[in-house]
């Protein structure tokens, strides 16, 4: 009897895998090359943050010419609610919680992904293309000692990059400077670059010792080493003729982006463009700054989006936009005061950035892990709007999908493929996922549970024994609910405002005890 259920079980998982694969060919475009991929991570853009998403503040047509042309994603998430998680779990398939020491890096920081692990550059790479990065990094470099005036390795190259043109970390923090595949851009080996984040270093003016020479306030915080009038996160000397001018990285990057297009566009070639915009310190160039309705914080949505608008001017120049997917996302939610004092949060003016969702970066509620996602592409996607429920973890299986390449057992095991969710062919996506701040949260359908006992990291905390008291809501300073465990149905209550773990306890357990099972098992 056992043996027989096995075979049928086994049978059906069979023939799933081969209608899997059978509509994966079919989605692919005739018999053309592999079509170029273009995914761009913005940083910290909330759902509310483009007027396609429902934003009346700013005006971001390049991308909403995307969304127009594309699908627009109203359920889509990112697996953290800060930026080193989410982006390890969207380059590598695997829940950043399921690895220790994957959180906000220092500049100094070793590279978090292994060389040996798949991501959607090497997989990329395997199967033809050229692969590219221009941008923010931000998952570590080296082994854990970086010599910032020889060769930097590994790093992305190691990680399946053909060509990689970035910075380290966040422009918040030091070492404030452009690296070219192994080595600093620019840099004079009479004036070496030392870099610290537990102590001082050097005589350089810190926003600390000397705020005087500050172009823009601290309101906590990034009171290290002064570069470009911007006092950072940590310590560095040396480097000068190295370090970046904050109001030119926006075109620095967009150049660099347009750059490797142009080199690559006669072979199928996969760009990871990731700007700083719109991460502090908000920056814009002169074109930008003061023009919009609602301070700094819009203007570099205004920047991104001219951006945005540069990479796709110069698809349709070089006639590839009927060959080309691209992607665009964002890390995060929104923050809007996050260490400088810039004015962009007297200058809301009534905008909403995280739209109808609570909180932002660094937070649990749907706010933190909740972003736009547009995938376009002329002539294969059904444009239209989805509310299928897809995760940034998916990108990989997904573009190994669409290119004909399986994934290995034992890499990318969180990312699902939702090919058709992404092309417009299928309302489908995933059926759940979890959400990592400071605490895991499991998304089933429109379900949503908080379980604030559990937290990131390779060893999952005990599952206690639900208690009145687990049930038992109290009320933030703000006025929201908080407790032990927090269960929402986001269908009818968005914004995660009443509590429903006492009215619904048998929901709230079993969801408790997926969220366990997701954990103690190596893969989703």
């Amino acid at each position: 009897m056992k043996r027989r259920v096995f075979l049928q079980q086994a049978a059906a998982a069979a023939a799933a895998t081969l209608v899997t694969r059978s509509a994966s060919a079919a989605l692919l475009p005739h018999a053309q090359s592999k079509p170029n991929i273009v995914v761009i991570l913005a940083d910290d853009l909330g759902f509310g943050y483009l007027s396609s998403y429902g934003a009346t503040h700013v005006h971001t047509p390049a991308i909403d010419s995307l969304a127009a042309h594309g699908v627009r994603f109203t359920n889509a998430h990112s697996d953290a609610a800060t930026c080193t998680p989410s982006r390890y779990a969207m380059l590598t398939g695997s829940y950043a919680w399921r690895h220790d020491g994957v959180q906000i890096l220092p500049g100094d920081a070793k590279l978090l992904i292994g060389q040996d692990q798949w991501t959607i550059a090497s997989m990329l790479k395997g199967a033809g293309y050229t692969t590219g990065l221009v941008g923010k990094w931000h998952v570590g470099l080296g082994d854990g000692r970086i010599d910032w005036n020889g060769e930097i390795k590994p790093g992305p190259c190691e990680v399946g990059f053909d060509e990689a043109f970035f910075f380290a970390a966040t422009a918040d923090r030091v070492p404030s400077v452009y690296i070219h595949n192994h080595r600093v851009v620019n840099l004079d080996p009479a004036d070496p670059i030392h870099v610290r984040y537990d102590q001082k270093i050097g005589n350089e003016p810190t926003g600390r010792e000397d705020p005087e020479l500050l172009k823009m306030k601290l309101s906590e915080g990034h009171d290290g080493t002064i570069v470009d009038g911007i006092s950072r996160i940590g310590f560095m000397t040396g480097g000068k003729a190295a370090l970046w001018k904050d109001e030119e990285m926006a075109a620095t990057f967009a150049n660099k982006a347009v750059e490797f297009i142009e080199k690559n566009q006669h072979q199928p070639f996969l760009l990871y463009y990731t700007p700083s915009d719109i991460h502090v310190p908000r920056a814009p160039a002169e074109q930008f700054a003061g023009r919009s309705e609602c301070g700094v914080r819009c203007d570099v949505i205004d920047q991104l989006d001219w951006c945005v608008g540069r990479i796709t001017e110069t698809l349709q120049r070089l006639h590839l936009e009927e060959n080309t997917l691209i992607v665009f996302t964002s890390d995060n939610g929104p923050v809007v005061n996050d260490g400088y004092d810039d004015g962009a949060d007297r200058a809301l003016h009534g905008h909403t950035p995280a739209g109808p969702y609570r909180g932002g970066k660094y937070m649990i509620t749907e706010g933190g892990t909740r972003i736009p996602l547009i995938t376009s592409w002329k002539g294969h996607i059904n444009p239209g709007t989805s509310d299928a429920l897809v995760s940034q973890l998916d990108l990989l299986a997904s573009l190994a999908a669409l290119c004909g390449e399986t994934v290995p057992k034992g890499q990318a095991e969180d990312s699902v493929n939702v090919l058709p969710a992404l092309l417009g062919r299928s309302r489908t996506g995933r059926q759940s996922l979890v959400e990592e701040a400071q605490v895991l949260a499991i998304v089933d359908g429109h379900w949503k549970l908080i379980d604030r006992s559990q937290r990131p990291g390779l060893h999952p905390r005990p599952l206690p024994k639900p208690t009145a008291g687990a049930m038992e809501t109290k009320v933030t300073d703000e006025g929201y609910p908080t407790a032990a465990l927090e269960l929402y149905d986001l269908s009818v209550d968005p914004h995660e405002t009443r509590n429903l773990a006492g009215v619904h306890p048998e929901r709230a357990a079993r969801l408790r005890q997926e969220l366990v099972r997701l954990r103690t098992q190596a893969k989703s």
